[in-house]
């Protein structure tokens, strides 16, 4: 028997009391989510994470520590036979900010067969609908229940 299983490995990265989100469009789709991808055969999870901050970002980044993995059944929203495993790390860049941040949604210069580009949200306004999936709304309520004062 197979399980079809996909792992999916996201980075929070908090500067100045605001998270880093991205946009994207792929698959038809538009969506905002957590930086971050798939893992591929052969890597670890904390070194995926570094690799899609390397790819996605253009700049390195460190694992701080483990913040949450996936703890319920989630059905992928592409490929409804295959089940989605999330694992999201708290993050930290190495060096100064050098990524381009939009203050608006779906900011892209053009959309081919796929689009990318990052925005920041105030902590103190981080909703779970900011995003479009289950577990990314899972871990946007973790992080204000531990980020926010209350």
């Amino acid at each position: 028997m197979s399980y079809p299983f996909n792992v999916r490995v996201y980075g929070i990265l908090i500067h100045q009391d605001k998270v880093l989100v991205s946009d994207e469009y792929f698959h038809d789709t538009f969506m905002t989510k957590f930086p971050g991808g798939g893992l591929q055969f052969g890597e670890g999870t904390a070194g995926c994470i570094v690799r899609e901050f390397r790819e996605e970002l253009k700049q390195e980044a460190l694992v701080k520590e483990h913040f949450y993995t996936t703890d319920f059944f989630q059905e992928s929203a592409f490929r409804k036979s295959r089940q989605i495993i999330s694992i999201y790390y708290l993050m930290q860049l190495s060096g100064e900010i050098r990524f381009k941040t939009s203050e608006k949604k779906f900011d892209f210069p053009e959309i081919k067969n796929s689009a990318q580009s990052f925005r920041w949200i105030a902590l103190n306004k981080l909703s779970e609908n900011d995003f479009t999936f289950p577990i990314d709304k899972k871990v946007a309520g973790m992080i204000v229940n531990r980020f926010v004062q209350k």
